[in-house]
């Protein structure tokens, strides 16, 4: 995770009584371990996020080690229980992710809301750099086939692993959305009908991280180092992950399909040696377009929620500019010209 350092210092936390709470909540779901350095990081609309120093816990012995905690907003209805469980059968199972140290879910819970306590992962999570800077020259090379052995990874993991993941048609859920939203968007409505015509018949059904893209990874010199936010993860078609991840608007304006790093095949090939099975291309690329449909509306739903004063932000404003983007990728990948 790309963060600020820590100052160093070990006389906790002192910027106000609402921080020290904090501190010693951790303390007391960290077996009494002393917490300093709590910093308050940048985060998404339904979680916060933090990171802080363990001196002495439990689970490290006398040690002395950099976490981050997440804790949910209040309003968000996901279950981080979910989420922790989900994110231990990915680390049991080998794949490249923070550990578990703590969590815990509801109201009731030691931190007053769902949370969880993982271990600080080093590197980069910031696109522009991780495609262009000429530290991460060697993990631009090795990145195809890391994400596709991390998906083979994920995908093998028994559905039961992780108990209370959903199952969710995607086209009938975004086509709900999309008429709640009430906006005309005939390229849409276009995708759509070619994505209902030509839906794939799924031969099997895993645990799918939902969000599996360039921006959800740490990445360091040497590759890929973690796989991060797992909040969207469910039960489905394990081709959405790899769809996903080769979205237009997932390579950062690079001309290459797989995250901005790769080629189709070597993302491919890689899924296929670790043991993800065959990969039908028309299959992954359907997935494609019905992810670049799916980014537009959430690009409408974005911007809709600063125009209509649920959450006053430049930045949401801005993405609504997309949404004309994502009409002109539906276009180019329909046409088969990515």
């Amino acid at each position: 995770m790309s963060t600020p350092p820590a100052n160093g210092q070990r006389n906790g936390p002192s910027n106000g009584s609402a921080t020290e709470r904090l501190a010693a909540q951790l303390s007391s779901v960290l077996d009494g371990a002393e917490v300093t350095d709590l910093v308050r990081l940048s985060g998404g609309a339904s979680r916060e996020t933090w990171r802080f120093t363990a001196h002495g816990d439990a689970a490290d012995g006398a040690g002395t080690r950099p976490l981050i905690l997440q804790r949910q907003r209040a309003g968000d209805g996901r279950d981080m229980g979910v989420e922790a469980s989900v994110l231990r059968a990915a680390g049991a199972a080998g794949m490249p992710v923070a550990q578990v140290v703590a969590s815990g879910t509801g109201d009731d819970s030691p931190l007053e809301a769902s949370f969880m306590v993982m271990t600080a992962v080093e590197g980069e999570t910031i696109a522009r750099k991780i495609l262009r800077d000429d530290e991460y020259a060697e993990a631009r090379r090795v990145l195809p086939a890391q994400l596709g052995a991390a998906l083979a990874q994920l995908h093998a993991i028994p559905v039961d692993a992780a108990p209370g993941l959903v199952e969710q048609d995607q086209i009938a859920y975004y086509r709900g959305v999309m008429d709640t939203l009430g906006q005309p968007h005939p390229t849409f409505e276009l995708a759509f009908r070619w994505l209902e015509q030509h839906r794939p018949t799924s031969p099997r059904t895993t645990i799918v991280h939902g969000d599996f893209r360039l921006g959800n990874v740490i990445v360091g010199p040497d590759g890929l180092r973690a796989v991060l936010d797992w909040e969207l993860a469910h039960l489905g078609d394990p081709m959405e992950d790899l769809g996903w991840l080769c979205v237009k608007a997932w390579r950062f304006g690079s001309r290459l399909p797989v995250a901005g790093v790769g080629e189709y095949r070597q993302l491919f090939e890689a899924y296929e040696a670790a043991g993800g099975g065959r990969v039908d291309p028309d299959e992954a690329r359907w997935w494609e377009v019905l992810g670049t449909l799916k980014w537009g509306i959430m690009c409408i739903l974005q911007c809709s929620a600063h125009m209509n004063g649920f959450s006053r932000s430049h930045e949401l404003a801005a993405i609504g500019r997309r949404v004309c983007e994502n009409e002109h990728d539906l276009f180019l990948a329909l046409e088969g010209r990515w």
